[in-house]
């Protein structure tokens, strides 16, 4: 069993909207042309798809897409969008589930790491990730670079946003490295709707330990989609590791 937390058919049903942000055209689309360019020819596998907010429009590209995503209420959010015979997906978690065939490319997005939630799964998560891989192919992963820095001692949430329609705040175990997303969303009546998901917050550092634990090997660490360079300011990256080729 994964530790990760399971996305409800309520969870699915408002993701695309309390996301809205993670949807727009000068996210996605960065994200996306990254994405095709080191896909080529090849084909692209992604962990967590979700409701498809990465993998249609990178479909759409003409890349060919396949999944693996937990939450089956999530798939049906994509499946309205693309059929199956486009965009196959597989139930199962990230860490252990296989798909057929080999990809050039195998992706995770959005902080979407941290959803398993103790190291040994995500270690596996990697080894998951080379076992997909065609020699030469590539891992990528976009994920924040922990907060800790704005966590005074004493102090145990740091906010992520505030605005009339939504205020959310991460709580850290310094310990365990176990954290929570807290989501305060205001409807349109007024109402505040709550919603909390779990993750472990995972240093740049120790992704390349696990990287080097499934045999894949460092090929660049971006700030974001855009190229821009990573820095001790950035506060996420874009990081990519390669299988070595045979021989």
């Amino acid at each position: 069993m994964t530790s990760s937390d399971l996305w409800t058919e309520d969870d699915a049903e408002h993701y695309d909207e309390v996301s809205a942000g993670s949807f727009a055209p000068g996210v996605v689309e960065p994200a996306v042309d990254f994405l095709a360019r080191l896909a080529g020819d090849g084909p692209a596998l992604e962990f967590a798809s979700g409701t498809g907010r990465v993998a249609v429009p990178l479909s759409r590209r003409g890349v060919r897409v396949s999944g693996i995503e937990l939450s089956e209420p999530m798939t049906r959010r994509l499946r309205a969008q693309v059929p199956e015979s486009e965009l196959p997906v597989v139930t199962g978690d990230m860490a252990t589930t296989r798909v057929e065939g080999e990809f050039t490319l195998v992706y995770l997005v959005f902080n979407t790491i941290g959803n398993l939630c103790t190291q040994a799964e995500q270690v596996e998560c990697f080894r998951n990730a080379a076992r997909h891989l065609a020699p030469g192919g590539r891992f990528v992963i976009e994920v924040g670079v922990p907060p800790l820095r704005r966590l005074p001692p004493g102090q145990v949430a740091v906010p992520f946003e505030v605005s009339e329609r939504h205020t959310g705040l991460d709580t850290f175990d310094l310990v365990t490295q176990q954290a929570t997303s807290h989501h305060y969303h205001r409807t349109d009546d007024g109402r505040v709707r709550y919603g909390a998901s779990n993750f472990r917050y995972v240093w740049p550092s120790e992704l390349d330990l696990m990287a080097q634990l499934a045999g894949l090997e460092p090929e660049q660490r971006l700030a974001g989609w855009d190229g821009s360079p990573f820095t001790a300011d950035s506060e996420s990256h874009v990081s990519v590791w390669r299988r070595p080729q045979a021989g």
